[in-house]
């Protein structure tokens, strides 16, 4: 039997995005001791994005950039944010295949979370002019700007935490 030189291109580029699962076997620095200006600027910035938008919708673009950055951290948060929220387990369950579970969702949130997908995975061809248009149809022109800088904030900080090897499960603004 031979194999398809294609589904072997397949099978080594999909096995180059897998993510190494891995937990931090020594300590990493921490951002906020070393670097407290920067962290404190970060902070400012995810208070002036979620300025005015849905605790929910916020929730769930938080939540939807975690799983797509494979961030364990920041997805234990957000999803435990958005329970204490009122969020209710199914929406939480369907938020990683909102696509196929579109009902779950009202039309906003599908179009934030379609912009989410666009700009959290920017390198794989830009955001498209569909969802940067569907989520320009469905909020007005300062909604939008909220929903673009929330997304860019929770990127930064999934990137905070994966390389400061933060750990699931310990939560540190508490």
């Amino acid at each position: 039997m031979t194999t398809n030189t294609a589904d072997q291109a397949h099978t080594v580029h999909a096995a180059e995005k897998a993510p190494t699962p891995r937990t931090p076997q020594t300590p990493r620095i921490d951002l906020a001791r070393t670097a407290p200006k920067v962290f404190r600027a970060i902070i400012g910035l995810d208070a002036a994005a979620r300025e005015g938008l849905d605790p929910a919708l916020v929730e769930l673009i938080q939540i939807r950039a975690s799983h797509l950055n494979h961030c364990a951290y920041c997805l234990h948060m957000h999803t435990n944010d958005a329970r204490k929220a009122g969020e209710s387990e199914d929406r939480l369950h369907m938020v990683a295949v909102w696509r196929e579970a579109g009902h779950f969702f009202t039309a906003r949130e599908r179009a934030a979370l379609a912009l989410t997908d666009a700009i959290t995975l920017v390198a794989d061809g830009g955001v498209p002019d569909e969802a940067y248009a569907g989520a320009a149809a469905a909020f007005d022109e300062r909604e939008l700007a909220q929903v673009i800088s929330l997304i860019l904030t929770i990127n930064t900080w999934n990137r905070v935490a994966l390389a400061t090897g933060k750990v699931a499960g310990t939560d540190e603004r508490r």
